[in-house]
């Protein structure tokens, strides 16, 4: 059973989020157990994962562009398109908070679900999430009118949980769990984990429905507005890295779309104005249509360089 909801767990993404927004009642319920939820997705995950091919990703340098590019340079591109299309300044702080955003930690779990590398998703998670404290403190001081408090404290707590904490238990299962009884267990875990994705679609478009029930134009405004982030995300990341392949790119592209707004709400929820909430829920939908979406891409991609490739040696052989 879960091997089969793990094979259409694209589709199931899709209609968790369809689902939440369909019964707000009980996408309410979920959502303070989240966090728990998070924790127990990057244990699993981590799981699977040697330790030492992950730390030696994250001291590579081109793991730390990546998250300057994630959190940085993508700040840049969507306040200022905000800016030129008139965005107001509550939407703008919403904006420059989601864009400060680290990498949902569920990214490698998703990347295994379409075929690509879950480690250094990993790696590029971790990163992005390391560097989001300074990157939404500078937004919130350019955004937001009033004094700024960003609650550090709050947030290096949540980073030793459910960073720190899952990578030295899994380090310690590494230690003195023999491997054959790790790689049987995570078999199983890698099931269970994509079924753990499923609950924050659910649980975190509950305060979309409420808007949409209170006004359906505004709704549509932030569904819309939701779409236009995760596209310009996804696309802005497959450009940036499509000359280091068809797997890479994609990979830069679904993990730079991937936002884990939970976390920065937890930190900061109180300083990112009330649009943040709103669009915290309407990119639930756009965010988890990508694993189908990448699917997708991946073999038209792949078909399409495989075929430039063929022409260009064919080219070369018939001009030898």
């Amino acid at each position: 059973m879960l091997s089969l909801l793990s094979k259409h767990s694209s589709l199931l993404l899709i209609l968790a989020a369809v689902l939440g927004f369909l019964f707000p009642d009980w996408s309410a319920q979920l959502f303070p157990f989240l966090p728990y939820v998070l924790f127990s997705l990057m244990l699993f995950t981590l799981i699977g994962m040697q330790q030492g091919v992950l730390l030696k990703l994250l001291a590579k340098a081109d793991i730390w562009r990546y998250a300057l590019f994630h959190s940085v340079a993508l700040s840049v591109l969507t306040t200022a398109i905000a800016s030129l299309l008139g965005a107001g300044s509550s939407l703008l702080l919403a904006i420059s908070a989601v864009a400060a955003t680290g990498s949902l930690f569920a990214t490698p779990a998703i990347a295994r679900s379409v075929g690509l590398e879950p480690l250094k998703a990993m790696a590029m998670t971790i990163a992005s999430t390391l560097l989001m404290p300074a990157v939404l403190y500078i937004n919130l001081l350019l955004f937001q009118d009033d004094s700024v408090t960003l609650d550090l404290s709050s947030y290096l707590q949540r980073l030793v949980i459910f960073i720190f904490g899952p990578m030295l238990f899994s380090a310690l299962c590494y230690r003195f769990v023999p491997h054959q009884v790790l790689h049987r267990i995570h078999g199983k875990l890698s099931q269970v984990t994509i079924l753990l994705v499923l609950a924050f679609p659910f649980g975190l478009i509950g305060s979309f429905r409420e808007t949409f029930d209170q006004s359906i134009f505004n709704g549509l405004f932030y569904l819309l507005a939701g779409l236009a982030i995760c596209a310009l995300f996804f696309i802005a990341g497959y450009l940036a890295y499509r000359h280091q392949g068809v797997d890479e790119a994609l990979l830069a592209a679904i993990t730079s779309a991937n936002r884990n707004v939970l976390l920065t709400f937890t930190v900061a929820g109180s300083y990112l104005g009330p649009d943040f909430l709103v669009l915290m829920g309407a990119i639930q939908l756009p965010t988890y249509c990508l694993p189908l979406l990448v699917k997708h891409l991946s073999r038209r991609l792949k078909q399409a360089e495989a075929f430039t490739g063929s022409g260009a040696k064919a080219t070369e052989h018939s001009a030898k």
